[in-house]
């Protein structure tokens, strides 16, 4: 008898802690746009947003089966639970990615009919970045993949359907967004690093090994703090995106978790990946409210 879903289940299916990924870079955009005094179509910004995290979702699906498939997903992996505890069945964690994924495309042409053929490349791009991720996963080319489709394309993307132009300067805010982004799969990786060797897929956490995936996380969640002081030295950010400082402490405690790696090993980092994703948020949020304040103070 074939299983009746709530939509709490179909909901945990998509992964929705990991959503911030993708919201960040285009509430950044929008409000860094606004704070160079663009005139902003709230409306395409807004649909720009959702349809985002319908891709997400798509992806975070379609990555899921096709884990599952490959044996990296197994009993006793730290992985998505959904298939392999029997929440779901292959098909229909496939046919909710395709379904999704059909979704995001129709939205997404729909929003390209509203603003101009540049954002189709834009969408082709996250559309490609989406449907061959597990097999760029699977290469060790997945950072790659993700700050690509969560920072590079939705900060143009974004800038292009909300402003009308795109605006290469919103690169200065796709690195320390991207960074983090990245840092939620490389968490995830560096904790698998045994199961996926198992899986026989290769990733930049494993051919680094721990202690050097261990710094590279470090690089990731540390080097956005960074760079936005840069910025803001070279005239780049307004002052007040310093605020960003206040992330740092949660992204301490992070470092201190994967620090924890060489002494505990794989179960020592388990659900770092949610709580890069939950910093992820926390940093975006101030990202966002600096650039707001530095408007209304003015």
């Amino acid at each position: 008898m074939k299983k009746k879903h709530t939509f709490g289940e179909w909901l945990v299916a998509v992964r929705p802690w990991s959503f911030p990924a993708s919201v960040v870079p285009v509430a950044v955009t929008l409000a860094y746009l606004y704070w160079a005094g663009l005139e902003i179509n709230m409306v395409n910004g807004v649909w720009a947003l959702l349809n985002i995290v319908v891709f997400h979702a798509a992806g975070n699906a379609w990555s899921d089966y096709f884990d599952y498939k490959k044996g990296v997903d197994a009993a006793d992996t730290f992985g998505s639970r959904t298939l392999t505890e029997g929440m779901f069945r292959p098909h229909e964690i496939r046919n909710l990615a395709v379904g999704l994924l059909a979704a995001g495309v129709g939205a997404g042409l729909w929003l390209a009919v509203r603003t101009g053929w540049p954002l189709v490349w834009i969408g082709l791009g996250g559309l490609a970045c989406a449907v061959f991720y597990p097999v760029l996963k699977f290469n060790a080319l997945g950072d790659v993949c993700i700050f690509l489709s969560y920072a590079f394309l939705p900060t143009l993307g974004t800038s292009y359907v909300a402003a009308g132009v795109i605006n290469w300067n919103v690169m200065w805010i796709a690195v320390p967004v991207g960074l983090i982004t990245v840092a939620i799969l490389h968490a995830n990786n560096t904790r698998d690093i045994r199961t996926d060797m198992r899986a026989r897929i290769r990733t930049l956490a494993m051919m680094a090994g721990g202690r050097a995936s261990a710094y590279i996380y470090w690089a990731e969640v540390l080097v956005p703090f960074v760079w936005v002081a840069a910025c803001v030295t070279a005239g780049v950010f307004p002052l007040w995106t310093l605020l960003v400082v206040v992330a740092f402490f949660p992204a301490l405690g992070n470092v201190r978790m994967m620090g924890r790696l060489s002494r505990k090993g794989a179960t020592a980092i388990v659900g770092l990946d949610e709580l890069t994703a939950k910093l992820q948020l926390v940093f975006g949020l101030l990202f966002v409210v600096s650039f707001l304040i530095a408007v209304w103070v003015r």
